[in-house]
């Protein structure tokens, strides 16, 4: 059986090619201890003296003691980027967007991934439906943070159906535990209309945005939908008066923010806007842009991109 902590790939020039560790060598233990995941592992080799055990290709065991006072990556990839299976969502959610794929496509695309690890290295989103106490005291015990979390809405009830999974209602409370620990979130809501907007939007606002700062930002983002839903849960899209009225909603809790903690802290999709038919805020409004891979701000950025370029080449001279 292979092992997960198999190593695939070694950085030239860096401690780990250095101490003599090769691609097809596994680290069997750091410090004594067993990386159970990729984050085990991070978090074990950051000190400044790591003692390796190292299961060599041909068989052997060879212990390692390698100084790094500058705690510098090793310079190691795996087999196995997450040294264990990667974690599927549990969740069937009226909204999905993988259900709403079309045949045919690489398989890779169908993985509905809800992985807290893949939060923290690449900033996936994910629902915390699918953790266990160990995996909450992992968490806070290393301080991984940012943590990006698919909330949707705080009602305990309204949440376990929007996820299609009982025991979904208590994201709350792991946030508090988060915020408790100093963990760093952001947040996301897909808004369905007539189901999460509305007074729902607000409470959910409202109990988000007391958990500042540890709640650095929440974005608000209409469903996405496609031909693709036959057989599932009937939604409709936001219309002008629907998306007004989301506009109005996070507009008071932006203006509330930003006098209290000078951040806007919510920050609404430019779909948005665009339904309502309203101008796109300023560039500035989006602040450092902490939700621009979920549509929010792009389109001011991508229009201070053109205006820039646009005067760099008036300025030119040929």
């Amino acid at each position: 059986m292979e092992l997960y902590t198999k190593i695939n790939k070694v950085v030239r020039g860096s401690i780990a090619h250095l101490a003599g560790i090769r691609a097809g060598d596994a680290v069997l233990s750091v410090n004594g201890a067993e990386p159970k995941d990729i984050l085990e592992y991070k978090f074990l080799v950051s000190d400044d003296n790591i003692e390796l055990e190292i299961l060599k290709k041909d068989g052997s065991i060879e212990i390692l003691d390698i100084s790094n006072p500058e705690y510098e990556d090793l310079g190691l990839e795996f087999v196995r980027p997450l040294l264990s299976r990667q974690r599927a969502c549990r969740n069937k959610c009226i909204f999905c967007f993988i259900d709403q794929l079309p045949k045919g496509m690489r398989k890779t695309l169908y993985f509905k991934d809800d992985d807290y690890r893949l939060s923290f290295l690449q900033g996936n989103y994910v629902t915390l439906t699918n953790l266990a106490e160990r995996d909450l005291a992992n968490i806070t015990g290393m301080r991984i943070s940012p943590i990006n979390i698919s909330v949707h809405t705080t009602d305990p009830e309204l949440r376990a159906f929007i996820t299609g999974n009982k025991d979904a209602g208590d994201i709350l409370d792991i946030m508090k535990r988060f915020a408790a620990a100093g963990i760093t979130m952001n947040c996301q809501i897909v808004l369905c209309k007539g189901i999460n907007d509305g007074e729902a939007l607000e409470k959910t606002l409202g109990e988000l945005t007391a958990l500042y700062p540890h709640v650095n930002s929440v974005s608000v983002v209409p469903v996405g939908l496609t031909r693709r839903r036959g057989g599932l849960f009937s939604l409709e899209p936001f219309d002008a008066i629907a998306a007004n009225d989301a506009l109005e909603k996070t507009a008071y809790f932006q203006r509330r923010m930003l006098k209290s903690c000078e951040s806007r802290v919510v920050f609404t999709a430019d779909e948005l806007y665009i339904k309502a038919g309203k101008v796109i805020p300023p560039y500035e409004e989006y602040e450092d842009f902490p939700q621009l891979e979920n549509g929010v701000g792009l389109i001011a950025l991508i229009g201070v991109a053109v205006n820039l370029i646009v005067s760099a080449v008036s300025s030119s001279r040929f």
